[in-house]
Order: C-alpha cells, then sequence, then structure tokens
C-alpha cells in the first residue's frame, strides 16, 4: 500500500461513497423488525419481531405481486439480455465505418431518454385513438388495441420498450469484449472455409463468453428488482393487476399510507431473494465453467 498508495487514493472515493451511501444506511433496516414511530426515532420503537413479513405473507395482493414482478423480470432477462449480444455481434460485422457508427448512434440516442419522456413516448405511439402503431394495425386489418389499460399487454409493452431504449448502450461492452478476440483466429477460420456464421458461433461467442456469464449473474440477481419508476408511470386503475409490482407496492405502503415498518420488511424481503438468486446463479455459473463473479 505504501508503494502504490496513489492507486489507492483514486479507489478511497469510491470506498467512501459506498460506505455512506449503501453500509450506513443499513442501520435503518432494523424499523422491518419495529413498530416505527417516527417521535421515538429507530431506537427508541419497539420491536415486534416479523410480524410485518407474516402480514405480507398472509396478505391479500402477496402471490399477485410475486407473480408481476417476477414475471417481469424473467421476461426482461430472456428477451432483453440475449438482444444486446445478437446487436453487438452484428454491428461487429459490419464493414463500412460510416454505416457502423450510424448504426451505433440510433441504438445508443433512446438510452439518454429520460424514463419519463420515455412512457410519454409510449403514450403518444400507442394511443387507442390517434397513435401511429394503433393506425399501422387498423391499415392492416385489425382492430385498435387500447395497449396501455389492458393488463394482457402490460408487460410485453414494459420489456419491450426497455429493450429498445436499452439494448443499443448494452451492447457496448460486448462490442468492447469483441476487440479483443485475436483477428488471427477468425484468418485461419477463413483459411480452413469457414462461414461468417460459423466464425460468429465458433470464435466470438466463445471469445465473449466471459462477459456474457458474469452479466448474466449480475441481471439474473435483479430480476426482482424491477425498476419503480417506469412502472408507476405507466400504471393505472386499469391494468394494476399486471402492472402492481413489489417496488410500487412499497411505495403505496410506505410513503402514501405511512407504514413505514411495513415497507421495509417488504423492501428487505425483495432485497433477500435477490441475493439469493445471485449467489446461486453465482455458484452454478463457477460449478458449470471457469467464469464467476467470485
Amino acid at each position: 500500500m505504501r508503494k502504490h498508495w496513489d492507486l489507492y487514493a483514486l479507489l478511497l472515493p469510491v470506498v467512501v461513497y459506498f460506505i455512506l451511501f449503501h453500509y450506513v444506511p443499513m442501520y435503518g433496516v432494523q424499523i422491518a423488525f419495529k413498530e416505527f414511530v417516527a417521535s421515538k426515532g429507530i431506537g427508541g420503537s419497539p420491536w415486534v419481531g416479523f410480524q410485518h413479513f407474516e402480514r405480507f405473507f398472509d396478505g391479500y395482493y402477496f402471490w399477485r405481486l410475486i407473480r408481476n414482478t417476477l414475471g417481469i423480470g424473467l421476461y426482461e432477462l430472456a428477451v432483453g439480455f440475449p438482444v444486446p449480444i445478437a446487436l453487438a455481434l452484428l454491428m461487429n460485422e459490419i464493414g463500412s465505418k460510416r454505416f457502423k457508427k450510424t448504426v451505433q448512434t440510433v441504438t445508443y440516442a433512446p438510452h439518454f431518454l429520460s424514463t419519463v419522456v420515455l412512457v410519454g413516448m409510449l403514450f403518444i405511439f400507442l394511443s387507442p385513438r390517434y397513435g401511429i402503431v394503433n393506425t399501422m394495425i387498423e391499415w392492416f386489418g385489425g382492430e385498435r388495441i387500447a395497449f396501455l389499460t389492458e393488463p394482457d399487454w402490460f408487460k410485453t409493452v414494459y420489456v419491450l420498450s426497455g429493450v429498445w431504449q436499452q439494448m443499443g448502450w448494452s451492447s457496448i461492452i460486448y462490442l468492447a469484449a469483441l476487440t479483443g478476440i485475436d483477428p488471427q483466429l477468425h484468418e485461419a477460420a477463413k483459411v480452413d472455409g469457414a462461414s461468417r456464421l460459423r466464425r460468429i458461433w465458433h470464435i466470438n461467442l466463445p471469445g465473449i463468453r466471459p462477459t456474457i456469464v458474469i452479466l448474466l449473474i449480475l441481471n439474473a440477481g435483479a430480476i426482482l428488482a424491477v425498476g419503480f419508476e417506469k412502472v408507476f408511470l405507466m400504471q393505472n386503475s386499469l391494468n394494476m393487476e399486471s402492472s402492481d409490482v413489489i417496488s410500487t407496492y412499497v411505495y403505496r405502503s410506505g410513503i402514501l399510507e405511512a407504514q413505514y415498518g411495513f415497507s421495509a420488511a417488504v423492501g428487505l424481503f425483495n432485497s433477500l431473494i435477490n441475493f439469493v438468486l445471485l449467489v446461486t446463479v453465482n455458484f452454478v455459473a463457477r460449478k458449470a465453467g471457469e467464469t464467476s463473479l467470485w
């Protein structure tokens, strides 16, 4: 440490950040086991043990919340995870630099839209009366669909809009990994008569497999961490059956109804499940291959 003090000095702000904003707030997690009273503070509030957890598990909305949160998370993983990989592989094969930069710009741009703007665009494009999507459906002889009010369409709209927004940005790390593959492998494969698809399958994909595995582990550990903001903005009384997830339930019970201890218990349960998933997937990845987080 004395020899490389400058590197540790660069690391120090990050360490301080995580301590202050991720570890110190863990002190407040104990309100999940207390009947929190604001006037008494965290330390003075009475302990209730696992009462809030039992109430959540026995509650009317428990299975609906688990079904919706898990459904959206798995849907995102199944659709949103492979798309950036495919996009990176396709862009890596583009010969024209100008065209490649154009494609990158077009696919990266949606990432910089705020969630509010994105949802506003969804309301405009998917409007059952004036939306361009429904207009095109009607042109082809179909009937207009109220995408944002029908529960059956909520998950699809949520996931596909997220894929459109993030696929370009998520493909950057795969493109970076592809640049590390030895070009001589492709030259040798060409000499042996391998087609482009064969080279992608036998050279590019194995070359970026460690990156794919690491990102898969991280994504699998966040299956139940469905974002609050976008779901909340798309949510309404008509699609609540499919749009009500753990994060929105925590908001309603904690912020609107001031049930701080109960909402903390629900949030802690969500975090623990994600942690178990992360550890499990990492264990499986380590046993199946040599790549894992630890």
